[in-house]
């Protein structure tokens, strides 16, 4: 993928960001004494850390083209529905359902962008998929807890696949006369665009709870997700989103809203699968991002914010 010197900007403009929270991290690291605070630090130096390995990932393949990403964000889908399912526990008769699931749909699911075929796309998981696991699960014949069991394959498969795979949709899916339509490269930054504001919006909500959190949004369900945090942290993604028009096919305004738009489902979606990982009694859905927790735990906003994105572009741009 030809990436044309504003998307250069935009990830010379993120390696600044992460160089100068690397060099503030190092110096809190040097001067907290006190126990409570240097746990905050190393947590926070732990989340740096892995953002420049995913920075690094990501970077690259957007650089080496289009199929790239696709892949990119099918294994990390795999990853995700992996850690899901192993949370949602399921039974002995679930597992030939499961391995259509990880080998069949999800693999199919990335290659309908591939081949571009936006038809099947939108309608192979949401219609196909959930009309499929059932009928797997039945021929199975163990029918003790039925439906939550099929229910937690349906459920992973939405969000940890299909939901996320809207995110490099956008690289396939959309020709925005004016900006893509002759150059789908130009789509990259749209994909910058979307993971930017989604993540910075988690890290600004979090230092932002972290430094003024007192009101619980919803304390059962995530009591470090506050008012203060949310507002905040939102407020501040939405202005740095806003600030990113140049590179995208939004006007100011627009870009604010857009940015709006992802920093709310984004939100809606970390407290939904928040819900979820309290119904199983777990902090973290994996341990395989240092700071981070699992994939899931990283992904979770982007999930929902997605497709959301992907559709208001699509209708009012294109």
């Amino acid at each position: 993928m030809n990436l044309d010197h504003q998307t250069l900007w935009l990830f010379g403009g993120m390696i600044g960001i992460l160089t100068i929270a690397s060099i503030i991290g190092g110096i809190l690291h040097a001067r907290i004494t006190t126990l409570s605070r240097r746990k905050v630090v190393r947590n926070l130096n732990a989340r740096i850390r892995a953002w420049w390995i995913m920075c690094a990932v990501f970077g690259t393949a957007l650089a080496i083209g289009r199929l790239a990403p696709v892949f990119m964000f099918a294994f990390t889908s795999f990853l995700a529905l992996r850690e899901f399912i192993t949370l949602t526990p399921t039974r002995q008769g679930d597992h030939r359902a499961l391995t259509w699931a990880f080998f069949l749909i999800l693999p199919l699911q990335y290659w309908t962008l591939a081949s571009r075929w936006y038809g099947l796309f939108v309608v192979l998981i949401p219609v196909y998929a959930f009309l499929f696991i059932p009928i797997r699960a039945a021929i199975a014949g163990e029918t003790e807890r039925f439906l939550e069991r099929t229910s937690k394959i349906q459920w992973g498969l939405m969000v940890c696949v299909y939901f996320t795979s809207y995110a490099p949709a956008l690289l396939w899916f959309l020709q925005i006369p004016g900006y893509s339509a002759e150059n789908p490269a130009q789509n990259a930054k749209l994909l910058f665009f979307l993971v930017f504001v989604t993540q910075i919006s988690d890290v600004m909500q979090y230092v932002f709870g972290k430094l003024f959190g007192k009101h619980p949004i919803v304390p059962k369900v995530s009591p470090n997700k506050t008012i203060e945090g949310f507002v905040g942290g939102g407020l501040s993604a939405t202005l740095l989103g806003a600030g990113l028009w140049w590179s995208t096919p939004f006007t100011f305004l627009q870009a604010a809203g857009m940015s709006a738009a992802i920093v709310v489902m984004g939100f809606c979606g970390g407290l939904v699968m928040s819900a979820i990982k309290r119904d199983r009694g777990v902090k973290d859905y994996g341990a395989s991002i240092p700071g981070h927790g699992g994939m899931m735990d990283r992904i979770d906003s982007l999930c929902f914010a997605a497709p959301v994105f992907f559709h208001l572009t699509r209708w009012f741009f294109t």
